[in-house]
């Protein structure tokens, strides 16, 4: 049977130990592994591999030998409780030997997990999954986790004095992350906050949050929208040293620029602007925004997207001029025009 995403999220969490198997896919192989692990832990517990209740098969070993899983799924342990046949990495090359197992699973049986990559609506491995009457076939795709499962999982790590404005925050990590670094930022957080009765904000959030160049790429732009000239060299030397190259340089000045354009242009000024960014901003990063399109002025804004405009054209030419040079000498410029506005 086939689980659709909404369904899956569910039973992930408390998945029906009297099943035969799941299918778990998809083209994110991180994605992937975070839902069998939240199954696979919630069918056997904490102790399940101390155990012995869970036999992992991976999908080379699997071919080398297909007697394995069927061994694993009918193995009894010494400990009771639910066991599980995990086949990692699985092909369409393996449904034959996974369908062997699943006809000859009984009551009491390991339940049969299996993960793969992306797979079509041809893949023997699915039409094997969702034709059973007992096994379900789950699809994994890039989409951002829903708000209950967010919920879900700011729960699980004892969050549960969460406002609307640090939920936003939350939700805008969620969208912005990758799936193991947003698992690893809540447990950040749990950690961070335990033993604390007090509302989770935005700081806790800012503190807890990974850091990236994205951050010291924000630097650079504050410095160059606040036109704070004398700083520029120092923090370009930085940002190139940390892998930045001139063209990301300028991409991520004219997002900004544009962000900056945006919340100056709203009918209710750059206050209201600023509310109806999607993603949200928080924190300090919304203020300092606010505080540079009031600032800038939309005219002088569009100025300087002008000039990044010319500057990226330049990059992406047959010119020999240094790109380094290009970018600073840009930076330098719209510095200046923020002094004049």
């Amino acid at each position: 049977m086939k689980l659709s995403p909404r369904d899956a999220a569910a039973y992930f969490r408390k998945p029906d130990p009297a099943k035969t198997g799941l299918l778990i896919f998809g083209q994110d192989a991180m994605r992937v592994a975070q839902r069998r692990q939240e199954v696979i832990a919630a069918l056997v517990g904490p102790e399940g591999e101390a155990e012995m209740r869970l036999a992992r098969i991976p999908a080379s070993d699997l071919r080398k030998d297909p007697a394995m899983l069927l061994d694993a799924v009918k193995a009894q342990g010494f400990f009771p409780g639910p066991r599980v046949a995990f086949v990692e990495d699985a092909t369409d090359g393996l449904a034959k030997t996974i369908e062997a197992a699943l006809q000859d699973w009984k009551d009491g049986d390991a339940q049969v997990i299996v993960t793969a990559g992306q797979l079509t609506a041809k893949s023997a491995l699915r039409k094997l999954f969702e034709a059973h009457p007992n096994t379900y076939s789950v699809g994994i795709y890039d989409e951002p986790p829903s708000r209950d499962e967010v919920e879900a999982a700011l729960s699980h790590a004892g969050l549960t004095q969460v406002g609307r404005e640090a939920m936003d925050a939350i939700l805008a990590l969620s969208r912005t992350l990758d799936p193991g670094d947003f698992r690893q930022t809540i447990e950040k957080l749990g950690l961070y906050k335990r033993g604390d009765t007090t509302d989770l904000t935005i700081d806790d959030i800012t503190a807890c949050a990974p850091q990236s160049t994205e951050a010291d790429l924000d630097d650079v732009l504050s410095v160059v929208a606040e036109a704070r000239v004398q700083e520029i060299g120092p923090v370009l030397k930085r940002i190139y040293a940390q892998g930045v190259n001139p063209v990301g340089l300028c991409i991520g000045a004219t997002r900004h620029f544009r962000t900056l354009h945006l919340v100056a242009s709203d009918p209710g000024g750059p206050s209201a602007g600023i509310g109806r960014m999607r993603p949200p901003i928080f924190g300090p990063r919304r203020d300092a925004i606010v505080r540079q399109a009031s600032n800038w002025g939309r005219d002088n804004l569009e100025k300087a997207l002008m000039l990044l405009t010319d500057t990226d054209l330049q990059l992406r030419s047959s010119s020999r001029a240094p790109q380094h040079a290009l970018v600073e000498r840009a930076l330098i410029r719209l510095a200046m025009m923020a002094r004049r506005s």
